[in-house]
């Protein structure tokens, strides 16, 4: 299982979010689950909630995306840089065939989108 945090569901991890929690300690403990924190996300986070990024880069579960020149190329294409980075670490890779999902608090942002998302209000 594959999810990319974006900066909302980093914001609500940091806030005690049940369902963040529960994703950030599968990861930790069962082989197979991996939480993504594209660094774009992880600084918006930061501004809208100070020391988010100290603590999901703390968190043994999290690994953090760097925004490397495919990822700058599609940041460079749209509106906000945390949702083009999230977007694009969510897409198919080699080791993720299927994609990862978005965790997020605002789903709504996401219609329209090439993504999977998972609501953490739920």
């Amino acid at each position: 299982m594959h999810i990319v945090l974006d900066e909302t569901g980093m914001a609500a991890a940091g806030q005690g979010n049940i369902l963040a929690s529960r994703l950030i300690h599968r990861a930790h403990a069962e082989p197979g689950w991996y939480i993504y924190a594209p660094t774009c996300a992880l600084v918006e986070a930061d501004r809208a909630r100070p020391g988010t990024a100290e603590h999901m880069a703390a968190l043994p579960g999290i690994t953090v995306l760097d925004l490397d020149l495919p990822a700058a190329l599609a940041v460079a294409q749209q509106q906000t840089w945390a949702a083009a980075h999230c977007q694009y670490a969510a897409q198919p890779t080699p080791d993720r065939p299927d994609g990862a999902i978005v965790a997020t608090i605002a789903p709504k942002r996401w219609d329209g989108e090439a993504v999977r998302v998972l609501d953490l209000n739920a």
